[in-house]
Parts: C-alpha cells; sequence; structure tokens
C-alpha cells in the first residue's frame, strides 16, 4: 500500500499550529507514523499490538 493510499490523521490534542505532530495511518496489519511537518519522508509501520503496548505505556506517563 502506497502512502498516498493511506488514511493519514492527527491526534486531537494537536494544536493548530501545525508543529511537532505526528500523523498515523492504520492498516490490517500495522499501525504507520509519519512526520506531519515533512510528509515526503518515509514513514515507519509497527505492529499494532506493539502500537498498543506503546499507547498504553506513554497514556500512564
Amino acid at each position: 500500500m502506497s502512502t498516498s493510499e493511506l488514511a493519514w490523521f492527527k491526534s486531537s490534542y494537536s494544536g493548530t499550529q501545525g508543529d511537532s505532530c505526528v500523523e498515523v495511518a492504520t492498516t490490517e496489519q500495522a499501525v504507520c507514523v509519519r512526520d506531519s511537518k515533512d510528509v515526503t519522508r518515509p514513514h515507519f509501520a509497527v505492529g499494532r499490538a506493539e502500537w498498543t503496548r506503546f499507547v498504553g505505556f506513554v497514556s500512564e506517563v
């Protein structure tokens, strides 16, 4: 799946200034992450289970 085919979105906590944000897109197998300031750079993908663990960890911080 190409980057342009993914449905990218920002967190509802992201500000309107457009700085320091990431965007995510989900597929059946993974969660893709990219820098919203430079969407031409490559994104990275992590498995859904790993993403769930990451979100759980940061929500406790």
